[in-house]
């Protein structure tokens, strides 16, 4: 009985322990206290009342190797109900957070004269402000990314809807500052901001080649308020030099890794600045495979996260990544369909044990991202890799006329990684463009229509925010109950959704199929929606250079849709029908509010 006694008084007090312990958990989280802070000619950070300089990066890597390497922050673009758990992990790992909330672009069709969709963005920002306010991680409201557009970004409306949203967000949660993020300084940026939002607090910069400039431009374009360099890291796609062909040169991760250090250091000690953030902890497929990421997809670092180590934390790295000397193409850049190739590659490497290199050959569709959205992963042709040693390659080329990417990564036994690519033009008059006709169809060629049951294209290449993304393709006709229609139902309030047709299922271009729709000369359809007024984006043939099987030709509309059903028309007029592997699709953006529309009657036609 006293054992049992004892140990009912041992179990009361563990749990009036834990009890404890939870309060002051609970305590510990209450809302971060982040302050800007004026003192004399300089401006700082403080979170707590302790000076808080950013060390920060924007990508979804681990937390816990850039608290390790002495990264303090993560900035993310956009906000729904997942940033919970990235909250959670950001408290776990030490980390704050610059929340990011996605604002309308006028390019993705946000129209910031229409009241009823600046109003829905609107409420779409208090929601999650009130949502994530007292968070403990939270370091500031980043109000939009690029908004204002890429030519002088000077919209008043823009703006005006910024200060709006900003006046808001200091009136619900006063412990957090406010900044909105541009690109880059050009034009109008930094007069308008200036001029129109008073309540954003702090000016966030994404710049590349121009990052090391910042200080002295942000000055002489006017620049008083405090700034973030919000994104830097390599010269981007558009800023770098070109191939005769338009392909733009990528620099080696050893090269990259300079820019990095030198964008960082020249802001760092800026008295506006208040701290930067890489880009992009992370891997992304955007211009190429490996241009802007610090990371690979398989999660191996490469020097930038070497070099922001160095320069968060003061100490270099125990593990460095290897070093590319030198890599080329004996024969040079532009072969013929069917030719052979030789690599040549130098590296380098301060950590023991033999390096190992992988190669590849890829398709290079040259594409530039709209909004740095990622891109489709493009062809590889592995096969095409004959031979390989660490120091060089032998190559056959592909027998289409296509431009292509030649890698080699380069790993040590470190979890370290090094990467290069040379672009190559293979072009031969004569030689074919796409590898086989599809398949003859007769006209008309229904991709949908109420009571077919066979569809010839399977709508399952779901793009962006493809998770809001509901279709129904049995859906009753209100006006004609017996027919049915396909809905579509995109449930978030930001960033795009769309969805392409495609032969087989599931194919962005490494299967083979498609049909040959050749005669058609008009693609129809008809579709509404719930509101007046919805743009969306209609279309067919998605897969290009980038792709093993292409799409013969393309060709797209915008419209605004209306409440009634309306059939419209994509003009096929001259187009080569011969493979189409992508059949229609659709792209929308949710510009502050979710949006339903519905479609029928896809119909290709003479």
């Amino acid at each position: 009985m006293g054992l049992a006694i004892q140990r009912s008084l041992t179990l009361s007090i563990c749990a009036a322990l834990l009890s404890m312990v939870t309060v002051s958990r609970i305590l510990a989280d209450s809302p971060s206290v982040v302050k800007v802070v004026h003192d004399g000619p300089a401006w700082h950070l403080t979170v707590s009342g302790k000076p808080y300089f950013i060390k920060g990066a924007g990508g979804d890597a681990s937390m816990v190797i850039l608290n390790a390497d002495g990264g303090n922050s993560v900035r993310t673009w956009g906000t729904d109900d997942t940033f919970t758990k990235l909250l959670e992990k950001a408290h776990k790992d030490h980390i704050m957070i610059t929340a990011g909330l996605w604002l309308g672009h006028t390019e993705q069709g946000f129209n910031y004269n229409d009241p009823s969709q600046v109003h829905a963005q609107y409420e779409m920002v208090k929601k999650w402000v009130l949502k994530y306010r007292n968070s403990p991680n939270l370091l500031l409201w980043g109000l939009g990314n690029e908004m204002e557009g890429y030519q002088k970004g000077n919209n008043p409306l823009i703006w005006k809807a910024i200060e709006q949203i900003a006046k808001m967000v200091h009136r619900l949660d006063p412990n957090h500052p406010t900044m909105t993020v541009t690109a880059d300084i050009g034009g109008d940026r930094v007069e308008d901001l200036n001029k129109y939002c008073p309540d954003i607090d702090i000016m966030g910069i994404n710049s590349y080649a121009g990052a090391p400039s910042i200080p002295q431009r942000y000055r002489a374009a006017g620049g008083v308020k405090p700034y973030i360099l919000t994104e830097f890291g390599p010269p981007g796609a558009w800023e770098s030099p070109k191939t005769p062909w338009g392909s733009p040169i990528e620099l080696t991760s050893t090269q990259k890794a300079a820019w990095y250090k030198k964008s960082y250091l020249a802001t760092k000690s800026d008295p506006l600045c208040l701290g930067s953030y890489a880009f992009i902890w992370s891997s992304k497929q955007e211009v190429s495979a490996t241009w802007y990421g610090m990371f690979l997809p398989d999660g191996r670092k490469l020097a930038a996260v070497d070099t922001m180590e160095k320069l968060w934390s003061g100490k270099a790295t125990t593990h460095p990544c290897p070093t590319i000397n030198s890599f080329s193409v004996k024969e040079g850049d532009v072969t013929t369909p069917g030719s052979t190739i030789h690599a040549v590659l130098n590296t380098s490497d301060e950590g023991e044990g033999p390096l190992k290199v992988k190669w590849g050959l890829q398709d290079d569709p040259n594409q530039q991202s709209v909004n740095g959205a990622a891109q489709a992963v493009p062809a590889t042709y592995p096969e095409a890799v004959t031979s390989s040693s660490t120091t060089g390659a032998t190559i056959v080329m592909p027998n289409v006329n296509r431009n292509y990417r030649l890698y080699a990564y380069v790993y040590n036994a470190a979890n370290g990684a090094a990467v290069a690519n040379i672009p190559i033009k293979c072009y031969q008059e004569g030689a074919p463009n796409v590898l086989s006709a599809g398949k003859p169809v007769a006209l008309p060629f229904y991709l949908y229509k109420s009571g077919i049951t066979t569809e010839p294209y399977t709508p399952s290449g779901y793009e962006g925010n493809y998770g809001a993304i509901k279709m129904n393709e049995q859906y009753p006709r209100a006006s004609d109950a017996d027919k049915t229609c396909i809905q579509v139902k995109y449930t978030a309030s930001d960033q795009w959704g769309g969805v392409v047709w495609q032969n087989p299922p599931n194919n962005w271009g490494k299967l083979n199929g498609g049909y040959n729709i050749t005669g058609a000369t008009k693609l129809t359809f008809k579709a509404k929606a719930d509101t007046n007024g919805l743009p969306v984006s209609f279309f067919y043939g998605v897969l290009g250079s980038s792709a093993t099987y292409q799409d013969s030709s393309t060709a797209s509309i915008k419209v605004n849709l209306t409440k009634q059903w309306k059939t419209y028309t994509i003009d096929l007029s001259g187009k080569d029908l011969s493979k189409i592997l992508t059949g229609f699709g659709w792209s929308a953006a949710a510009n502050g509010s979710p949006f339903t529309f519905y479609l029928t009657d896809i119909e290709y036609v003479k």
